[in-house]
């Protein structure tokens, strides 16, 4: 980084700090302005993401329009329609004074000043404009690094935030750890990073020694209970949805299969099945590609580690980045591919006789960002989410809960805090400021 870039970013974070001690962004008519002129022409750069998500990650543009800008512009369009009464002040209980006079009570709900937002590289517009969106209808301004990782859609969105903001508003600066660390040194007000465990440290880490208030939208391992009275057939089809959707490189996909051990076999046959009839000539190419060669050969490491447990797939392809739907079967907790998340289209499957042993095993490990169980039986369902925590779950389905803003979403323990979407993410960037009046 040059001492000109340097000198760049500390100017438009000392304007964004200007800027928001005029408090134009606390007017709500402004918040709803500036996003309606955002939603526009983010509206207008659809064709442009769609390329750029297909050079990068090689998204369809079925899948780029769906899973990317069709949540946002939802998210974008409830929290629109909502903000008048979310910004409201609420009025709450009042305890009586001791001199016996008249006490007013509410809460309000102010911006926190000026945003970091860290965006990943798996899902680059949705996990980056979703944060944004929740910052300024807030009232906040922000300042986002989009990931290195997909450098073109990267520039798009820096196109899309140039088009709609002033920078002493909403900036983007793009860069790699140089600028990363130069950011995280700056006294922001709150900041917003979503990716890896390991990452989520360091900006922990960085945010403490300045006590910034901070969202972690982390990962893990997240566990996919098949029992054995579940209807197979939807959970081969829902798991698959989940699994390869962007090549598996999702925070929430399923990262393993506990199936019962009666009907494994059963279920073996019907993925496999499945597979076949979805990808007839081999899902290499169709599910996206993984976002470099290093973590190609990071994954196929899982593969060599035990050749003989791939039953179904294992081809990949160094340089156009393609990595193929796989299952992995008789997998233990001892085998490589269950020492971390795996973020990419290998599902190892593991069996169980014993629902308390398995969740054992689960409880035994990391917090996951979500956890899923298939079964015709509600009381079986419920009884394994009383018996786990994770940031979120889903009951007959994976992933889908993602895209509600009627839900909160985020992680707890390892794999995340804070929570986000719809009015969640009013709340998450907003101070909650508790005010009493005595007459």
């Amino acid at each position: 980084m040059t001492q000109e870039s340097e000198q760049k970013i500390r100017e438009v974070f000392q304007q964004q700090k200007a800027f928001f001690k005029t408090n134009q962004t606390k007017d709500i008519e402004f918040r709803k302005a500036q996003l309606r002129k955002f939603r526009d022409v983010f509206s207008s750069h659809t064709d442009a993401l769609c390329e750029a998500l297909d050079i990068d990650l090689g998204k369809s543009r079925k899948e780029a329009e769906y899973v990317e800008i069709q949540i946002v512009m939802s998210e974008l369009d409830y929290l629109l329609e909502n903000i008048d009464e979310w910004a409201k002040p609420t009025p709450v209980e009042s305890k009586p004074h001791p001199s016996g006079a008249e006490v007013v009570s509410k809460i309000i709900y102010e911006p926190y000043g000026v945003n970091y937002i860290i965006g990943p590289f798996n899902y680059p517009v949705q996990l980056t404009f979703s944060p944004l969106i929740g910052a300024l209808i807030a009232g906040n301004t922000a300042i986002i690094k989009p990931s290195e990782n997909t450098p073109h859609v990267a520039k798009v969105l820096e196109d899309i935030v140039k088009a709609s903001f002033e920078e002493s508003y909403v900036a983007v600066v793009q860069g790699a750890i140089e600028e990363n660390t130069l950011l995280l040194s700056l006294p922001f007000d709150y900041i917003f990073f979503t990716g890896s465990p390991n990452v989520g440290k360091i900006v922990m880490k960085a945010a403490a020694e300045q006590l910034i208030p901070l969202t972690l939208e982390l990962g893990g391992k997240s566990p996919t209970i098949v029992h054995h009275d579940a209807d197979l057939d939807k959970a081969v089809a829902r798991i698959s949805y989940g699994k390869w959707i962007n090549c598996g490189q999702t925070c929430v996909a399923p990262d393993y299969i506990y199936i019962h051990e009666s009907v494994k076999d059963l279920f073996v046959e019907k993925f496999k099945a499945y597979l076949h009839a979805t990808y007839s000539d081999g899902s290499l190419g169709k599910i996206g590609k993984i976002v470099n060669q290093n973590q190609i050969k990071h994954l196929a490491g899982y593969l060599e580690a035990a050749p003989e447990k791939v039953i179904y797939g294992g081809n990949y392809n160094l340089e156009t980045r393609h990595f193929e739907a796989t299952l992995m079967d008789q997998v233990t907790w001892n085998d490589q591919v269950m020492q971390q998340e795996i973020f990419g289209p290998i599902l190892p499957i593991l069996t169980y006789n014993d629902i308390d042993e398995a969740l054992e095993e689960i409880n035994s490990r990391p917090k996951p960002l979500a956890l899923y169980v298939f079964s015709e039986n509600q009381e079986f369902a419920d009884d394994v989410l009383n018996r786990t925590t994770s940031g979120d779950a889903e009951i007959n389905g994976t992933i889908i809960h993602v895209g509600s803003h009627y839900l909160p979403f985020g992680g707890v323990g390892t794999s995340g805090m804070g929570k986000y979407h719809g009015k969640f993410s009013f709340e998450n960037f907003s101070h909650s400021r508790s005010v009493l009046q005595v007459k």
